[in-house]
């Protein structure tokens, strides 16, 4: 995820994600005590190793100060005590951190998810699934790192630094002053230069990319490539990508090989630097041995934390950049969904009623799509839309569902305002059976299932029974239990559209709407479709979004929708019969297609 700069603003937000670590404050606030006790012990070992490299001899360093040691067996004794107490307290802090994030993140998860799965159509229309599915898996996963790493090492290096340079001033002020000098700035440096070789490896396996999707372009289409004989323009095209991933990668290799040769004089020159001047001070008798190879391990501890934070704080500003994203999410407005245990039974008839109703997409608002369209149905009146594409059919559809809100003018179902309605009660009372079918990845039952869960075996084989489904059903070796493969891939567009009408049999819905439900289909497959539709439309308000004109021929009245109106109304009969008029036009082009 792109880094976000840490501003006031961006930070103050981003503490909100703390909420999810309220609810277990105690163990985290534990954790942190243990993170604290193991960060001063870790501090102890730089003296420890110092003191135990002095030998017997006598010392003023801090650890004869704190611990009266006398000899090297109580400083040995002293660095297993302090092993041990670090293992002890790592284990703990790692356990608590571990606990407390995980919980906290399997909520955040579940909370994302749930509003995501809430909010209205329009969000979807305007976002990429892909971005959508990197903000619950990829972000969440980067939040869940700096949960249990991040802010532990964050932490870490602060207390390091700080306690690590107070101990140097301790042992020798001036020392500390060319430590500070040095040493850190080259750790900057290196981290800065490091950082800048990364990003040349990123162009490297960015063009790496590029000539994978040559091949893979050029293999895909490889009966394209030999019919019109562009092997040869292929090859020249994967050439030149190649010889362009040699460029880049032989500018990084210059690059990394400039980074060695600066670690080399640079860095490793600091610290002899720092060696060269303690060994110095040694020989004037200012400092002792064990104080000089404490102060250069604390050096090098301090050192390492200071360019370590520089990391740290790239990935703090990542982790701030994804709580952002989540709460871009989470802050967008839901729609008032209702459990199904809760939500209000209804007791509909069907009517609908579009009054003076307009509507216009929000990414097009210059575009109107309905125009103060006027439409009364029936309690049980089957219903057809026609008309060209773009004409407005698909988008009644999405108002009765209440996808989207219209811009203008009222609807109605029983004669009460659609938006009086809770919507999941309402959407319970309607089914929908769409043009392309994608079915969840489960078997054939859950499938059918998902009109109604939890509905009894049998009922969901009557609805698989009257939807035409059945004999290819039990034609599986598996029957019902029958696999349907990732968005049903395992079955024939025919065989879906019949399972998604045997859901919408077994939802007994007041309210039908079938968009283009047979066009896809082969002569047999829609014969036996236009079956399964026809019981299933038996005393309900049935919308029929058609292109197909011959299978429309039996409903009570056919719209003829242009420009967002209703144009014609009536019988097949009825329209057929009108001179130059849109329905007759568009049977006539259906006609001499066919022929």
């Amino acid at each position: 995820k792109d880094k976000k700069r840490i501003s006031k603003e961006s930070f103050r937000r981003s503490l909100r994600i703390f909420q999810y670590v309220l609810p277990y404050r105690g163990k985290f606030l534990l954790g942190l005590l243990f993170l604290f006790l193991s960060s001063v012990t870790f501090m102890t070992f730089p003296g420890l190793l110092g003191r135990l490299i002095g030998g017997n001899e006598a010392s003023d360093s801090p650890i004869d100060r704190f611990f009266n040691v006398d000899n090297i067996d109580q400083v040995a004794l002293l660095l297993l005590v302090a092993f041990l107490l670090q293992a002890v307290f790592s284990f703990m802090r790692i356990f608590l951190f571990a606990d407390v994030t995980e919980r906290a993140i399997a909520q955040l998860r579940i909370d994302t998810y749930g509003h995501l799965v809430k909010l209205p159509m329009t969000f979807f229309n305007r976002e990429r699934v892909g971005e959508l599915n990197s903000r619950i898996s990829n972000d969440i996963s980067m939040l869940q790192d700096t949960f249990m790493t991040t802010l532990a090492e964050l932490l870490r290096q602060v207390i390091v630094i700080l306690g690590g340079v107070s101990l140097l001033f301790f042992y020798s002020v001036e020392l500390t002053l060319v430590m500070l000098i040095s040493v850190p700035v080259m750790m900057m440096a290196a981290f800065f230069f490091g950082k800048f070789i990364r990003s040349l490896s990123k162009t490297t396996q960015a063009e790496l990319a590029r000539s994978q999707v040559v091949v893979e372009e050029t293999l895909t289409a490889i009966q394209s490539v030999k019919a019109f004989a562009n092997e040869l323009l292929e090859i020249r095209r994967y050439n030149n990508v190649v010889e362009e991933v040699r460029k880049v990668a032989m500018r990084g290799a210059k690059w990394r090989g400039a980074f060695a040769s600066f670690v080399i004089f640079g860095l490793f020159g600091a610290v002899v630097l720092v060696i060269w001047y303690g060994v110095k001070l040694r020989n004037e008798g200012v400092i002792g041995l064990d104080e000089l190879t404490s102060f250069i391990l604390y050096s090098v501890f301090v050192g390492g934390s200071i360019g370590g934070v520089a990391d740290i704080f790239g990935r703090v500003q990542k982790a701030i950049g994804a709580t952002e994203s989540l709460f871009d999410i989470m802050e967008e407005d839901a729609e008032q969904i209702s459990n199904d245990a809760n939500a209000p039974s209804l007791d509909l008839k069907g009517s609908i009623d579009f009054e003076q109703v307009t509507y216009a997409y929000p990414s097009r608002k210059d575009k109107v799509v309905l125009d103060r369209l006027e439409l009364h149905v029936k309690a049980g009146e089957k219903i057809a839309f026609v008309g060209p594409s773009g004409a407005g059919k698909t988008t009644i559809a999405a108002l009765i569902l209440r996808y989207y809100k219209a811009t203008s003018g009222t609807i109605k179902f029983d004669g009460k305002p659609a938006l009086d309605y809770n919507i999941s009660a309402l959407r319970n009372e309607m089914a929908l059976v769409p043009q392309d079918v994608i079915l969840f990845g489960g078997s054939i039952r859950e499938n059918i299932e998902y009109g109604r869960p939890g509905a009894p075996f049998e009922e969901v084989r009557i609805a698989a029974e009257k939807a035409n489904a059945l004999e290819f059903i039990e034609s599986f070796p598996e029957g019902f239990d029958t696999l349907v493969g990732e968005r049903g891939v395992q079955l024939s567009g025919g065989q879906r559209q019949r399972i998604a009408i045997a859901r919408a049999i077994l939802k007994d819905p007041r309210i039908l709407i079938l968009d283009e439900a047979t066009s896809s289909l082969d002569a047999e497959s829609e014969r036996l479709v236009q079956e399964a539709l026809e019981r299933l439309m038996e005393g309900r308000t049935s919308l029929v979004i058609a292109h197909r004109l011959s299978t429309i021929r039996k409903v009570d009245r056919i719209m003829v929708l242009d420009h967002g109106s209703i144009k014609e109304q009536g019988t097949h009969d009825e329209l057929i019969a009108l001179e130059n008029g849109i329905y007759r036009n568009l049977t006539e082009l259906q006609l001499l297609d066919l022929n």
